[in-house]
């Protein structure tokens, strides 16, 4: 063994790491207001306006709680993007109705919790501890809304919801990538 201590590098978690991380995670919170604004410029649908109204204010809450964390100098200079994209991921769904919309969420959630979760793995003895909480608190925020949304989906997704679903996710994998550099 040449005397490295790999539990210490496994669990020391790199200031610039935490600053990319906190990137993509205020990113995607822009991205995600930008989806339920994006269902409610389109939708007429009283459920749907109501559950996309709600859970505006939460995405709204986690992104002004990560604002408050990471500097603007440090925030991403794709945010356009990210607000368009998230736009055309709402909106594009809501023209096909509550059923688009719902697999929609139920994707973005999913790739959310797996991501959130991988970073809280990563934070889990680093001394992070309001960071940790934070995440954590979006985490659960984020879980219900899947949870919700899997809830009212149709019990069978067509193999163009899957493709969507496919999409969604690969987007959002990307955007995370990206996020976290620029």
């Amino acid at each position: 063994m040449s005397g490295t201590n790999s539990e210490t590098t496994l669990t020391a978690v790199d200031p610039l790491w935490l600053v990319a991380e906190l990137r993509s995670d205020h990113a995607g919170e822009t991205g995600a207001v930008a989806i339920y604004q994006g269902i409610l410029k389109v939708t007429r649908d009283p459920c749907l306006r109501s559950f996309s109204q709600r859970h505006l204010q939460t995405e709204l809450s986690h992104l002004a709680l990560l604002s408050e964390k990471l500097p603007v100098a440090d925030q991403s200079c794709l945010l356009p993007i990210w607000k368009v994209a998230g736009f055309l991921t709402g909106a594009i769904p809501a023209f096909f109705g509550p059923a688009a919309v719902f697999i929609t969420i139920d994707a973005v959630e999913t790739f959310v919790e797996s991501h959130y979760q991988s970073q809280l793995h990563i934070l889990e003895n680093s001394g992070e501890h309001e960071v940790r909480a934070l995440l954590n608190s979006c985490l659960l925020d984020e879980i219900e809304h899947r949870d919700e949304a899997r809830d009212l989906s149709p019990n069978e997704t067509s193999i163009f919801g899957r493709s969507w679903q496919w999409l969604v996710a690969t987007g959002s994998d990307c955007a995370v990538s990206l996020a976290r550099k620029y």
